[in-house]
């Protein structure tokens, strides 16, 4: 493309379809570098005007009729091809040819390591033959596959196999149709010598579903946990919402070279091999619980995506934010809800928090985009869930079941709108919704100040809340609920009792808990009954994604740390202490005052420690520091150097203020015993390793250290072990990093870990480290996941080595942002995001990452993925 501004595409302007397509029959002669695609299909008209269809990179061969050659008569520009017809009903066929070997975008039809995939949402069809590349234009699909047999043992496609057999010259073929309407980005298609694992689920109503994941030969060890995932997913979704898989088969596919996580292709899931490929020798808790999640995220859209699709791709949230809340629920269902929520709030509020208040800023419906890669992002995805998760908080489980069952019985098989989820949610139940509207289509995250007034005389207490969103003009109220407890001094749940003109806006869910419903941009809420200054406990569970702003002291944070009844406050409040003290050295450092870390600080972590009736996990999240990057989010201007000294100085005083608890701990919390993927274990490897964590601060621990990963339990020790001997410079790290590379060379997720560790360590030679990187002979341009392991968390997470003052590590990732953007654009936009926020930091680095932005800028042929990114930021 060239320096021409691209063309905005925007909500206002969406139009529907000018015509159907009933049923598509699609053939492949797979080829390397030349496959031709035959594309038969019957297209009916719904109103006057010339046929357009999208395609991009296509050779085309011939266009046909009902028949007749009308090559010569099409017009084919750089994005489709149009055709003038008055039929009103008529078959069309088009050849093209395309070359999956040169697809380094991995958008369509590409080849990589030997075998054929395909990724086409959002809008990757185009890249295979000339359609209605639109989400609300559902067909019929039947696709005929042929290939060389040596090559390609397996091939497949979506829907249920209806006929297969060899042919002449060493080739074979596989018919699959899909007996369900569906876009064009569900398409999929599937070939390679691959191998397979098959099991069987029974479904409620009877019938056997065939199961198989697809890997390659070398993997075929690791899936054991993937398939336990699939069928957990299934019966899961049976039972919590009645929905029912519908075809004979359900495949899934693990390929190295892919740009997302998974793809939820009807029938056929693609999936990132990140995602699918475990065993305890190899992957992590964090890898099992990520897989199990994903696998669960893809068949969960089934019916939320698949059976009931998007109109367009701005209501992509409709889809993907529901799938992520039922992907959350299925995961805190499976192992600890608590433990899943403070995950999914950590989440948000490290990556979607920093979004909502950069220059990419969108709300969960966006209303323009230029480059639809670009807004598969945090805000859609996990702010859209806790969108969801307010209908699920209002209405209650059984209201929002109810709900679910009225939008999948009124638009199954349909392509529909935020606005009808919304409507199925509020009808089912008999209340107005609409104001959940304003969720959708305001960006930024929602202040929420609440103030509280203690009455001792009339025993009551009033509690004031207003509602804002930062530089937002004509700010419309949201509907936010509020989880609402309170405390007695010695830490005892109080008992709720509102006024009675305020039981419409309070919602007992028991006697010490309830929610408050606020709709007004203030608000106030008083109980009744209130013998003793209480100490709020606000916005338990996390009940909406927002900022609070609550003048708690440090006492009273304390008390919430240690006694409250939801382990959300609980780890909130224990966070804010850390955070606090962190801020209050970064203070200190700028003043030149002394400071010491608050002994109120080291008894509640020691409390916590001691108190074994808690679940080791909850306890080990609240005790681990705050991200760097987070802390820095709660600056108005990051100061680089400061909040790294800080933290590094907070997690040396808590190492040496509580060296025996932390001892004690790491020793209770071991377990020889074989390596289980279930929650008792998890928990304690949690707590062992934040434990191991603290003690590897200090010089006489490091040999327990270098035991760890030298014991070689599982990957989750070897990793804690590893990344703490790396951000500590143990002596013995070098011998280490060694040790693992020759030890796991030949599996790439595990060399992806040996990377990531790598650029996340934070001292003077961060840079240095990550250059060396990038020449290391398993370090590839082309591959995603070695490209995120380096680039993407050298950028992301390593604070002191991407911020250096001499703007050199901006240099770094800039250049190669260039490169990547010739090969992958969807890839080299997604690492711009630590350059968006250069007006957060001081006035030289600012110069600095702005030159490297204007840089990535101005060339010829930069992408629409990148200049959207790059040009929104510098504006």
């Amino acid at each position: 493309m060239t320096k021409s501004a691209p063309k905005v595409n925007y909500l206002k302007d969406y139009q529907t379809p000018a015509f159907t397509v009933d049923s598509v029959f699609l053939e492949f002669l797979l080829q390397p570098e030349a496959t031709q695609v035959t594309n038969r299909m019957q297209i009916g008209r719904l109103r006057a005007g010339d046929l357009w269809l999208d395609g991009e990179s296509l050779d085309l061969l011939s266009v046909h009729l009902d028949g007749e050659d009308v090559t010569s008569q099409c017009r084919v520009e750089e994005t489709g091809l149009s055709l003038s017809t008055d039929k009103e009903q008529f078959e069309l066929e088009i050849v093209t040819r395309i070359n999956p070997e040169k697809n380094t975008a991995l958008e369509g039809l590409y080849r990589t390591s030997g075998n054929y995939c395909t990724q086409c949402e959002a809008e990757g069809f185009r890249k295979i033959t000339y359609f209605f590349d639109r989400p609300d234009v559902l067909s019929v699909f039947t696709t005929k596959v042929v290939a060389d047999k040596s090559q390609n043992r397996y091939l497949l496609a979506n829907g249920n196999l209806t006929e297969s057999g060899d042919l002449p010259n060493g080739q074979h073929y596989a018919v699959w149709q899909d007996p369900f309407k569906k876009p064009c980005y569900l398409f999929a298609l599937v070939a390679g010598n691959l191998e397979k694992i098959s099991d069987t689920f029974r479904t409620q109503d009877g019938r056997d579903v065939a199961l198989e994941i697809y890997v390659e030969p070398r993997n075929i060890d690791k899936c054991e946990h993937a398939m336990e995932s699939l069928k957990r997913s299934m019966a899961w979704d049976e039972s919590r919402f009645g929905l029912i898989y519908d075809l004979d088969i359900y495949m899934i596919v693990a390929v190295d070279d892919f740009n997302m996580g998974a793809m939820e292709n009807k029938g056929l899931n693609v999936f990132n091999s990140k995602f699918v490929l475990a065993k305890p020798e190899s992957a992590t808790d964090v890898d099992y619980e990520g897989i199990e999640a994903v696998i669960g995220h893809e068949y969960f859209h089934n019916w939320t995506g698949n059976r009931v699709t998007c109109r367009d791709w701005f209501q992509l949230t409709l889809k993907e934010g529901l799938t992520v809340f039922r992907d959350q629920e299925f995961t805190a269902d499976m192992l600890s809800p608590a433990v899943k929520r403070i995950e999914d709030v950590k989440r948000l509020r490290s990556n979607q928090f920093p979004e909502d208040a950069g220059p990419m800023s969108h709300p969960i419906q966006p209303q323009s985009y230029i480059e639809m890669n670009n807004f598969y992002t945090m805000t859609v995805y996990e702010k859209g869930a806790e969108v969801v998760r307010l209908y699920h908080t209002l209405l209650g489980e059984g209201g929002f079941r109810k709900g679910m069952d009225l939008y999948f019985e009124r638009h199954d098989g349909q392509a529909v709108t935020v606005q009808d989820f919304r409507n199925a949610m509020a009808d089912a139940n008999g209340v107005d919704l609409q104001q959940m509207h304003n969720w959708y289509v305001q960006s930024g995250t929602p202040v929420l100040k609440i103030e509280s007034e203690y009455d001792a005389q009339m025993q009551t207490l009033t509690v004031n809340c207003e509602q804002s969103l930062p530089e937002t003009e004509d700010f419309k109220p949201l509907l936010i609920p509020i989880g609402f407890g309170m405390l007695n001094s010695e830490g005892h749940s109080l008992q709720l009792q509102p006024i009675e003109s305020h039981l419409q806006t309070v919602e007992l869910r028991s006697e010490t808990n309830a929610v408050l419903k606020m709709t007004k941009a203030q608000q106030q809420f008083v109980f009744n009954g209130v013998q003793t200054q209480p100490i709020l406990s606000l916005l338990r569970g996390f009940s909406a994604p927002v900022k609070l702003s609550y003048d708690y002291s440090d006492q009273e944070l304390a008390l919430l740390a240690s006694a409250d009844e939801d382990s959300f406050v609980r780890w909130e409040a224990m966070q804010t202490l850390l955070l606090r003290t962190v801020q209050a050295k970064v203070a200190a450092l700028k003043s030149v005052e002394e400071y010491a870390v608050p002994q109120l600080l080291v008894d509640t972590a020691e409390k916590l420690l001691l108190d074994h009736s808690l679940d080791p996990a909850l306890v080990a999240m609240s005790l681990t520091l705050p991200e760097l990057g987070y802390i820095g989010e709660q600056y108005r201007e990051v100061d680089v150097d400061a909040i790294h000294q800080a933290h590094n100085w907070l997690k040396n005083g808590l190492a040496q203020a509580l060296q025996d608890e932390w001892r004690n701990t790491y020793l209770r919390m071991q377990d020889d015993s074989e390596y289980r993927y279930d929650k008792r274990q998890i928990a304690e490897r949690m707590l062992k390793n934040v434990a191991l964590a603290y003690l590897g601060c200090l010089a006489q621990h490091q040999e327990r250290v270098f035991e760890q990963y030298r014991a070689q339990h599982n990957m989750t020790d070897v990793l804690a072990a590893m990344k703490i001997m790396l951000h500590q410079g143990h002596s013995q790290t070098d011998q280490a990093l060694q040790d693992f590379y020759q030890r796991w060379r030949g599996d790439n997720l595990v060399i992806d870990k040996w990377f990531a560790m790598q650029a996340e360590t934070q001292n003077e030679t961060a840079l240095e480290k990550a250059q060396s990187l990038l020449s290391h002979p398993d370090f590839s341009l082309t591959n995603p996941n070695r490209v995120r392991s380096l680039l993407g968390v050298f950028a992301r997470l390593n604070l002191v080595g991407f911020h250096r003052a001499d703007g050199a590590g901006y240099q770094m990732v800039a250049e190669q942002i260039i490169k990547v953007d010739e090969l992958n654009p969807q890839i080299a936009a997604r690492l711009l995001g630590p350059f968006t926020h250069w007006k957060r930091y001081d006035a030289e680095r600012q110069k600095l990452m702005r030159a490297a932005l204007q840089r990535i800028l101005d060339r010829d042929n930069v992408s629409k993925d990148v200049y959207e990114i790059a040009s929104k930021s510098l504006a």
